[in-house]
């Protein structure tokens, strides 16, 4: 019930009471008067004035009675209007109460107020003044206004605006006609702008939570008994990539977007077990298939009505599942780089001990994990270096610098050195369940908690290679030497072998002389034959190549052999089946296999067994042996095999070096192994060594398959030796920086009849050919000069005189003269040469020019 209606019900109310309530009384009040009237009409009608004077009395009492009981109904209904004034004016929302002509019949101060109205101004059109500056409420209020004055209720709620983009004020206003009072309408306003703020707060908050509910990270739904979805999220309706409507409104239903539904289920279940509460993990599937596992939690409502409602909570768990792959994966890979990891891996906790490493390192301790986790670091390190690795990784685990590597040795079943990097490593993994501190943020200064990893890289290799590579540069630097100091020798032996040649021509055999001549000669050739073994060291001698079998070359060798190691050792022979050709110069090769039989006899003094074997090897890969590094290709193998005292490990690396030897004073020069090796390597070869103190020595030599055609080979003997007379003539252009060599030659030539011009450079003899070059028949020059070399001489003269013949003289090989200035050499005459030697050659030359 509204004001309006219930104050006129109680003002009539009130009215009502004021009137007596029984019968009699109210027939006294009202039947008096008239009563009194009737019989002083019928006392004057009948002259009887007693009558009439009665009916006076009796009409002046009931007037009198007429009078006081107006009296009192005025009094209380002016007594209940005060009372529902006063009501009125003490109510918070504002009453205005207007008769038909819109003139105030009653108002509040609360009206006055809210309505801000102004003396000399109508209620209303206050009112109206105060919606005028919305648009809206002003259009609404004439509504408002219209509809009452057609005699219906009607209210509406209005913004008030306000200034400075504040929020605006709220009023609601209410029209109630009176009723029984045509025209007059009871207004009431109220102030309900803090309502109108409180229910946007909730709009607000509402939408916040519909917002959340919409987008958790988890999906919500809701199905009815029959499996209808009632509620479903946009998270969970993405998932099933489709919208929330296309879920509720259409006909999908909860087991049709599970993979496996319940078979003995109700269709609100999803699993077979059913119950209030359900949890559990399932596959859900997509309306385009997709296909993801979620964990939900569901709970079963069984409303008053009797109806069923779930509340169910998914959550996808495929981003869990990748994560979880991802760590999988990451554990996975960490754990390969570790546990494959080409070097030594080791975690050391804060008490130094070991508490996990790779199989790289237990492969260079050579231990088990068994036998070294949990074992302090400092027992994997040989005693000599305990100390200082100790002190080394407490002072990185207390924070020192830890860029430079420690070069340690380990204790391991092999004689081992590596590089050692520690690095600090926070809260290390222990077997036994300790490290804890550091987790905990108990770590102390000291490095307490504080472990380190440690990488470990073998050296022992790279050490081995490096006094390899010292050893290599230290024999080619030897080498090098041997093949100067070489070709010096060659250059005197030349000389005192050639004025050997030129006294014993003066001096015949039965001349005193001759026999001390003889020796002088004789001597100088020793020494040639010393300096050829330096040279083959030195790979700088001249050889003589030419394919071969080395079946036929070995068999030839026998008897040989047999006879330079005694009755007491034992020589076997096993010669390989299709054995490739070689091309090798014979007589070094002989010398080769005489050097190595000699050495094994010399290690099998109480008698053995000597093994000379031959096969064919391929190599498929490069092979490193020792300091050797043997290329792909194919090969023939020579393994000579004794079962002598064999060759200590420290010595292995220096048996190659010129005038190294084991063996005492004055049985033997040094040069032997030196021999081989220079000859096998200049040859294109490789020399391998196995041996064990107490079992023997196996030498294996590689020598390259020959891959070109076969040329004849010229067996016949030298023309030296066919014919005797070495008498010529022409004239000879003689270029040599050795004056002993250059007289020499000179003399022997001139004796042989030769016209000999003589140039002690290459400069000087330019000029002679420059000057008499159409007479000049033959060019002999040394190789090696100072300023203009021979090969340079040799092709300023084919610039000049291309039919000139020319022949090399040199204490160096034949071979380098092509390789240091391409000079394609057609004659070469090594040193040291006799008289005979050089004047064969000459005539050889002249003879096939011409």
């Amino acid at each position: 019930m509204d004001d309006s209606t219930s104050l006129s019900d109680t003002a009539r109310n009130a009215v009502n009471r004021a009137a007596p309530s029984g019968g009699p009384l109210m027939l006294l009040q009202y039947c008096l008067a008239p009563a009194g009237l009737l019989v002083l009409a019928a006392g004057l009608l009948l002259d009887r004035e007693e009558i009439g004077w009665t009916g006076a009395v009796l009409a002046a009492a009931g007037v009198a009675l007429l009078i006081g009981r107006s009296i009192a109904v005025v009094r209380r209904s002016a007594r209940i209007g005060a009372l529902l004034g006063g009501a009125l004016e003490g109510m918070p929302a504002g009453q205005l109460v207007c008769d038909g002509a819109d003139d105030v019949v009653f108002v509040n101060a609360a009206f006055r107020e809210l309505a801000g109205w102004r003396r000399g101004e109508r209620p209303l059109d206050a009112l109206a003044r105060q919606f005028s500056d919305d648009p809206d409420s002003a259009r609404e209020f004439r509504r408002l206004r219209e509809r009452v004055r057609a005699g219906a209720a009607a209210s509406a709620e209005l913004a008030i605006p306000a200034l400075d983009h504040n929020p605006p004020e709220w009023r609601k206003v209410q029209g109630q006609p009176v009723p029984g009072f045509a025209g007059s309408v009871h207004w009431r306003i109220e102030d309900i702008t803090a309502r109108r703020e409180l229910e946007h707060v909730m709009l607000r908050e509402q939408a916040k939570l519909a917002d959340f509910m919409e987008h958790a990270p988890v999906g919500f739904f809701s199905v009815d008994q029959n499996g209808q979805f009632l509620f479903v999220n946009a998270t969970l309706a993405q998932w099933l990539e489709a919208f929330p409507g296309d879920l509720t409104d259409g006909e999908a239903c909860l087991h049709g977007i599970l993979a496996a539904p319940p078979q003995s289920a109700a269709p609100y279940d999803l699993f077979d077990h059913g119950g209030g509460e359900q949890r559990g993990e399932l596959t859900m599937v997509g309306l385009r298939g997709r296909r993801f596992q979620v964990a939900v939690a569901q709970s079963v409502v069984h409303a008053d009505d009797g109806t069923i409602h779930t509340r169910s909570v998914v959550r996808d768990l495929s981003p869990e599942r990748e994560w979880q792959e991802a760590l999988r994966q990451s554990e996975q890979r960490f754990q390969r780089f570790f546990e494959d990891a080409p070097i030594g891996i080791a975690l050391v906790d804060e008490t130094g001990q070991l508490t996990e490493c790779n199989e790289a390192f237990l492969a260079l301790i050579g231990s088990e994990a068994g036998s070294v986790i949990n074992r302090p670091m400092a027992d994997l390190i040989v005693p000599a270096e305990r100390e200082a690795v100790t002190a080394r990784l407490k002072s990185v685990q207390g924070g020192a610098d830890p860029a430079h590597p420690l070069e340690v040795r380990l204790s391991g079943g092999r004689e081992l050195t590596a590089q050692l990097y520690a690095r600090r490593l926070a809260n290390p993994v222990r077997t036994d369940g300790r490290g804890e501190a550091e987790k905990n943020g108990q770590a102390d200064k000291n490095g307490l908690g504080v472990g380190l990893i440690l990488h470990f890289i073998d050296m022992t290799e790279r050490k081995s290679l490096e006094a390899q590579f010292a050893q290599s540069q230290k024999m080619q630097a030897v080498g090098q030497l041997a093949g100067g100091v070489a070709h010096d020798f060659n250059n005197l032996l030349t000389a005192m072998i050639g004025f050997c040649d030129l006294l014993l021509l003066r001096h015949k055999p039965g001349d005193q002389s001759f026999s001390d001549i003889m020796q002088i000669k004789q001597n100088a050739n020793r020494a040639a034959n010393l300096v050829r073994q330096l040279l083959a060291f030195s790979r700088q001698q001249t050889l003589q190549p030419r394919v071969i079998n080395v079946t036929d070359v070995l068999a030839e060798l026998a008897n040989l052999l047999r006879r330079l190691i005694g009755e007491n050792i034992e020589l076997k022979m096993i010669h390989g089946r299709d054995l490739g050709l070689v091309k090798v110069d014979q007589n070094q090769l002989e010398q080769v296999i005489i050097n190595l039989v000699v050495n094994a006899r010399d290690a099998m003094a109480g008698g053995g067994k000597l093994t000379i074997n031959t096969t064919n090897y391929i190599v498929t890969q490069p092979e490193r042996r020792e300091h050797e590094t043997v290329p792909p290709g194919s090969y023939v193998s020579i393994d000579v095999i004794d079962t002598g005292c064999g060759i200590a490990r420290e010595n292995l690396q220096r048996i190659f070096e010129p005038f190294y030897t084991t063996k005492e004073v004055g049985s033997g020069t040094g040069l032997g192994l030196s021999t081989v090796y220079g000859i096998v390597r200049q040859t294109g070869g490789f020399v391998l060594v196995d041996s064990a103190v107490g079992e023997g020595t196996t030498f294996t030599i590689l020598l390259p398959h020959h891959q070109g055609e076969l040329r004849p080979v010229d067996t016949a003997e030298p023309r030296e030796r066919r014919g005797s007379d070495l008498t010529g003539t022409g004239t000879i252009l003689l270029v040599e920086d050795e004056d002993a060599v250059r007289v020499f030659s000179a003399r022997a030539l001139r004796n042989k009849g030769y016209q000999v011009l003589e140039a002690k450079n290459g400069e000087a003899a330019l000029q002679q050919i420059e000057t008499n070059g159409a007479s000049i028949d033959l060019l002999i020059t040394d190789v090696v000069m100072p300023q203009m070399d021979g090969p340079t001489l040799a092709r300023h003269v084919r610039k000049l005189r291309p039919e000139m013949r020319v022949i090399f003289i040199s204490g160096y090989a034949e071979d380098r003269l092509g390789e240091i200035d391409g000079v394609e050499v057609a004659h070469f005459l090594p040193k040291p040469f006799s008289l005979k030697q050089l004047a064969s050659k000459v005539k050889e030359v002249i003879r096939d020019a011409r």
